[in-house]
């Protein structure tokens, strides 16, 4: 297409956006100025776009119902075959619904996003096919990714959880954790910005693991906050997320968030053997204002199994995780307004990969603003007045207390080899009624990520792993490492879970 010259009146009403008091002889000098710039504009509108290559062949898939998709986890349910040989070879693996799969189409749980259609794969995806897995589907998320519950995605009724068909499975990817919970497949991929892997995976009694900032590529993603956003997998057990973090894991050259980030051998650190490991219990972890007691105590049950299996266990103390929701609230609600609401998805200022499809299609969202949920509106309205009467500054210390944060726990991971406490302070909660209140969808939403969010700040590697159940319901532990030491994590996950069956604890 071709660029259309501004008329007059569209320059006057551009100048009173930015605070210029311009009258129309001004606005038609600045237009004959324009010419020239308005020509590259109509350079690169002329140019192919420059995004990867799409490998494997695909059909767009269906949207299955009733038992089919009995726990509404599912979004389109598709078939897309890989590599013939590969890690993944013989593996079925869902996509979040926030991740681009070519010819499939993509909602992001959102209803100003239905109707679009990706054009490239995102390199997770292709990764995946490139190591022999299919693409099994895309999993249901919730509205925009922005809930740690199940009930705000739009594109049907809340996902539910299998251990219990009035609770939620958590969110944000929360259909990823319902699949694997029903053991409809073994292995997802999700995101996380607050806690959206690991909520999940403790609600519904799955392995999930944050990694380190920048591991896994975040390139043909729909962001929320690029110094939050993380990819990575979930699973059924320990050894299959380890496998599906070798795949997905390493710098793609099209994700400038990436800092030498590889992948290692992390199934080889599945070797059971934990003797000497030192782990510190975060006395910070626990005690939390809606703390279940039976939480805790399952926790506190696996830190003495740990002991049993030869683990130096202690107790730590780090006073600022206290704060670390506070920190990670002006990141995530003016970061969130400015680069996914106000950036249209991809925002400026970097040289990653923009998927241009999704920014156009994304880009009409203010017309249709007030479908969005309840848990996006009430934080975009709290971003748009911090930004209007303090101009980001809250945005700018947020993210100098987040290195001090950093450095807090990595004074403790100096001195132990992980830190250790409660994923979530509670067990799934009930699903809202569809007739609920503003207040409670809002309060279900956003309850549970007093331990989680710290890890998103930060960007050390988290991983969350069943250790009991507590009145019939998952209770997740949270491992935490160093920086790029997600192999440890998984040694000592592997060998609790290879100790015991969880479900008995």
């Amino acid at each position: 297409m071709t660029i259309k010259t501004p008329t007059p009146s569209q320059i006057i009403d551009a100048g009173l956006q930015l605070g210029l008091d311009l009258t129309e002889v001004d606005a038609e000098e600045y237009i004959a100025a324009m010419a020239p710039l308005i020509g590259g504009y109509n350079a690169v509108d002329s140019m192919p776009d420059n995004v990867p290559e799409v490998k494997y062949p695909r059909t767009p898939g269906y949207q299955p119902e009733g038992e089919e998709n009995k726990y509404n986890a599912w979004y389109r349910k598709t078939s897309i075959k890989g590599a013939p040989e590969g890690k993944l070879a013989g593996q079925r693996v869902a996509i979040k619904d926030n991740i681009c799969v070519s010819g499939v189409p993509m909602m992001a749980g959102a209803s100003v996003l239905e109707g679009y259609v990706p054009d490239i794969d995102a390199t997770v995806v292709t990764r995946v096919l490139d190591a022999g897995g299919e693409i099994a589907g895309k999993a249901q998320c919730e509205y925009l990714c922005f809930s740690g519950a199940s009930h705000t995605g739009a594109a049907g009724a809340a996902v539910t959880n299998p251990w219990n068909e009035k609770r939620t499975t958590g969110g944000s990817s929360s259909g990823c954790a319902a699949l694997i919970a029903a053991g409809e497949l073994f292995m997802a991929i999700g995101c996380d910005q607050a806690g959206s892997i690991r909520v999940p995976a403790s609600f519904s009694g799955i392995v999930g693991m944050k990694p380190t900032h920048g591991l896994v590529p975040y390139s043909g993603i729909m962001p929320i906050e690029l110094t939050l956003d993380h990819c990575g997998p979930m699973s059924d057990t320990v050894k299959n997320n380890a496998l599906l973090l070798e795949v997905i894991a390493g710098e793609d050259g099209l994700d400038p968030r990436q800092y030498g980030a590889h992948a290692d051998d992390y199934t080889s650190a599945l070797n059971g053997d934990i003797a000497g490991l030192k782990i510190g219990v975060l006395e910070e972890g626990f005690g939390h204002e809606n703390s279940d007691p039976n939480v805790e105590v399952k926790v506190r049950a696996a830190a003495d199994h740990l002991t049993k299996l030869g683990a130096e266990i202690s107790t730590i103390s780090i006073p600022l995780h206290l704060l670390n929701m506070a920190i990670w609230t002006p990141i995530g609600v003016e970061g969130t307004l400015d680069f996914m609401m106000h950036g249209n998805g991809f925002g400026t200022n970097w040289r990653g990969l923009y998927v241009t499809s999704l920014l156009k299609a994304f880009s009409s969202w203010p017309h249709r603003a007030n479908e969005l949920s309840e848990s996006l509106k009430y934080v975009i309205l709290l971003g748009q007045y911090m930004l209007n009467q303090y101009g980001g500054y809250y945005y700018a210390k947020a993210q100098n207390q987040a290195r001090r944060l950093r450095a807090a726990y990595d004074q403790e991971l100096a001195k132990v080899d992980l830190i250790m406490m409660p994923t979530l302070p509670m067990t799934a909660t009930e699903i809202p009624p569809q007739d609920a209140d503003r207040t409670l969808i809002i309060q279900r939403a956003h309850e549970m990520f007093g331990n989680t969010a710290a890890f998103d700040v930060t960007g050390h590697p988290a991983l969350s792993i069943p250790c009991g159940l507590s009145d019939g319901l998952p209770v997740g532990l949270m491992l935490v490492g160093r920086h790029y030491d997600e192999a440890t994590i998984y040694r000592a996950a592997y060998a609790f879970e290879q100790a015991a069956d969880w479900k008995q604890l």
